[in-house]
C-alpha cells in the first residue's frame, strides 16, 4: 500500500511580480534624490548666501508737464425730434353721406385740392326753393313800390290821405325785409354746399384716411390727416444757462442719422419745463429733404466751467476711495527723481481724460501710465512726452 507523500504533493510558490517592481522603483527614486542633493551642495556657494546690496535701477516712466487753468469747457449733446410745423386731422362740418373720397394715404397734395365730397343733392333742393322765395319776395316787392308810388300820385291830389301812402310804404318795406330774408337762406345753403367738400389748408401729405365712399360722415369727425413735410422744425430742450446763450435768426448745425442738418433757431420759450428741467428752442429745417418727420437730431454745444484745475489722462489716475483720486508726479532731488503721490478730485470726465483739481503744481511732470509698479517715493527716471493735442487746446 503505497504512502501519501504531502511534501512532494504541494506546490512551490515564486516571489509576485508585483513585488519586484516596488523594490525596483524605490531604488530608483533612492539614486534620484541622492544625485538631487549632490548638485545642490555643488552650487551652494562657499561664503554662504549672498545677499544684494546695492540700490535697485531707477523705474523708466513716462511723463508730460501740466498746466493749470482756470476754466475748462466741455461739449454737451441734447437731443430732440424733427416734426411738421402743421398737422391737421380734416372732416366735414355737417354730417352727410360721403360720396367721393379722392386722396390716399401718402398722397401729395397741393392746398386747394378737394379730398373729398358728400352727398348734396337734398341741400341743392333746399337751394332751388330758396331761391324760388326769394324770386316772389322780389315780385311782392316790386308790386310794392308801384303801390307806393300811385299812393304818392293820389296824394298829391288830394284823393288819398297820407295815411294811405305810409301804409304802402311799410308794405313795400316789409317786402324787402323778406327778399333779404330768402336771400339770407339762399346763401346759408350755398355755404353749406360748399362745406360738404374737404379742401386741403395747405401742402402736404396724406398720413391718414379714416374713412371711404358711403360711409355716413358725422360734423367734425377726421376724415383724412394731413401732415405738411414741406415744412420742418426741431424742438430741442437745452439747459437754461445754455439756452440763454442762443442767438434768434441764426444758422446751428444738427446731427441726424443721416448725417448734418442746417436749421435756424427761430424761438427760445425761456420757460423751464417742469418735468424735463430744460429750456424748449425751436429750429426751422432748411433743407427738409435732409431729414424727415420723426427723426432724431443732437445739437452739440460748448459751455464753459468757471472751474481751475488741469486736464489729466485717464491713465494717470490712481483709485484712493470715497470720491478721491491719487496721480504720481515725478519730483526730483538732487541728481535723483522719485514718484510722489497727490490726491486730486475729479470735476469732469470725457472718457479718455479728467479735469481734476488738488495737490498737483503748474509744470510738475505728471506719470502718464503704469502706477500699479509705483510705491510712494519710489526711484524713477522720467521720459519725457509730447503733450497731447487735447491738453494744447484747453492749456
Amino acid at each position: 500500500m503505497n504512502q501519501y507523500n504531502e511534501t512532494e504533493a504541494m506546490p512551490v510558490r515564486e516571489p509576485k511580480p508585483r513585488a519586484w517592481k516596488g523594490l525596483l522603483f524605490l531604488l530608483v527614486l533612492a539614486m534620484v534624490c541622492v544625485v538631487f542633493a549632490g548638485f545642490v551642495l555643488k552650487l551652494r556657494s562657499p561664503e554662504g548666501p549672498l545677499i544684494a546690496t546695492s540700490d535697485p535701477l531707477p523705474l523708466a516712466v513716462n511723463v508730460q508737464a501740466v498746466h493749470l487753468q482756470d476754466r475748462f469747457a466741455i461739449d454737451e449733446r441734447f437731443t430732440g425730434i424733427v416734426a411738421p410745423k402743421r398737422t391737421s386731422q380734416l372732416g366735414f362740418s355737417s354730417g352727410g353721406r360721403i360720396q367721393a373720397m379722392s386722396a390716399d394715404i401718402g398722397d401729395r397734395v397741393v392746398r386747394g385740392q378737394v379730398l373729398a365730397r358728400l352727398d348734396t343733392r337734398a341741400l341743392r333742393a333746399q337751394l332751388a326753393s330758396a331761391q324760388a322765395l326769394v324770386v316772389e319776395a322780389e315780385a311782392a316787392h316790386s308790386l310794392a313800390l308801384s303801390t307806393v308810388q300811385r299812393q304818392l300820385t293820389l296824394s298829391q291830389k288830394g284823393h288819398v290821405s297820407r295815411q294811405r301812402v305810409d301804409e304802402a310804404t311799410a308794405q313795400a318795406n316789409t317786402a324787402q325785409a323778406r327778399i333779404d330774408a330768402a336771400q339770407a337762406n339762399a346763401d346759408t345753403l350755398r355755404v353749406q354746399i360748399d362745406l360738404a367738400r374737404i379742401d386741403a389748408p395747405y401742402s402736404g401729405v396724406i398720413t391718414t384716411r379714416f374713412s371711404d365712399e358711403g360711409a355716413i360722415a358725422a360734423p367734425g369727425q377726421p376724415v383724412f390727416e394731413l401732415v405738411e413735410v414741406e415744412s420742418l422744425e426741431a424742438r430741442i430742450g437745452l439747459t437754461d444757462i445754455l439756452a440763454e446763450d442762443m442767438v434768434l435768426e441764426e444758422t446751428y448745425m444738427l446731427l441726424s442719422d443721416r448725417g448734418e442738418v442746417a436749421a435756424v433757431l427761430r424761438s427760445v420759450t425761456g420757460v423751464i419745463d417742469a418735468n424735463q428741467r430744460t429750456v424748449t428752442t425751436v429750429f426751422d429745417v432748411v433743407d427738409t429733404d435732409a431729414v424727415s418727420p420723426g427723426s432724431v437730431v443732437r445739437i452739440e454745444l460748448e459751455r464753459l466751467v468757471d472751474e481751475a484745475g488741469l486736464w489729466v489722462p485717464v491713465s494717470a489716475l490712481s483709485e484712493r476711495g470715497h470720491g478721491l483720486w491719487a496721480v504720481y508726479v515725478a519730483r526730483k532731488d538732487g541728481s535723483d527723481w522719485s514718484a510722489e503721490p497727490g490726491i486730486v478730485e475729479v470735476i469732469h470726465t470725457d472718457g479718455a481724460r479728467a479735469y481734476v483739481r488738488g495737490a498737483v503744481r503748474d509744470g510738475d511732470l505728471l506719470i502718464l501710465d503704469g502706477l500699479q509698479r509705483l510705491t510712494p517715493g519710489q526711484a524713477v527716471m522720467p521720459s519725457r512726452t509730447a503733450p497731447t493735442a487735447s491738453n494744447e487746446q484747453d492749456g
